[in-house]
């Protein structure tokens, strides 16, 4: 799920292969963009709300124009289902993460892959950006969070201790702090600078 800036557009992504853009004021669906051979696991909307991007099973990412409902750009790299999908803030740039343990930078103008993030043990579940487009945080289910330079392609910090099986990430907008959601039930906020926990959120039952 996603939302504009505004708060007037929704884009959803599902099981049925299709992503739903729709009006939150009315409650009806603007358009239904279809084009995804297997299930949908995300959907990420630029600011304006006039870009959005859906992930799949088909190991495919799909840039769609919202008001034509037409795909701009499909990109292709990874070798497993795309799980997660992040755009910056300007619409420029798309993060993804896969099954095949690697996470992705693309340039959405060309469909090119200006960085490939490589060095998770298993699968890249979540992935986040920075508000300035410098930074990723991705959380894999090897245990770890990696925050990466997104120029680069390197590794600034392995954040270690989540516990479970990553759900979850986001990043604040000044890129300092990151909160993490994992299967043990708890949400961790981390120090990005240093690596430490400086809070472990606990409540959820399941």
């Amino acid at each position: 799920m996603a939302l504009s800036a505004n708060g007037k557009t929704a884009v959803s992504g599902s099981d049925d292969r299709t992503v739903k853009v729709w009006d939150v004021e009315t409650g009806q669906v603007r358009r239904t963009l279809e084009g995804h051979a297997r299930a949908v696991n995300a959907v990420a909307l630029s600011a304006d709300g006039k870009i959005a991007v859906s992930v799949s099973d088909d190991r495919t990412v799909k840039v769609w124009d919202v008001e034509t409902g037409q795909v701009r750009r499909t990109l292709e790299g990874h070798a497993r289902a795309v799980n997660a999908v992040a755009l910056s803030a300007d619409g420029k740039a798309v993060v993804t993460g896969s099954g095949d343990r690697t996470a992705k930078v693309w340039d959405v103008e060309t469909g090119q892959v200006r960085r490939t993030l490589e060095g998770h043990g298993s699968s890249v579940e979540a992935v986040a950006l920075s508000a300035d487009g410098k930074a990723v945080v991705t959380s894999s289910d090897d245990g770890t969070i990696k925050v990466w330079d997104a120029e680069t392609g390197q590794v600034r910090r392995t954040l270690e201790g989540r516990g479970g099986w990553g759900t979850t990430v986001a990043l604040s907008a000044d890129g300092k702090m990151a909160a993490s959601g994992s299967d043990d039930r708890t949400v961790k906020v981390w120090d990005v600078e240093t690596g430490q926990v400086r809070r472990t959120l606990e409540g959820h039952a399941r």
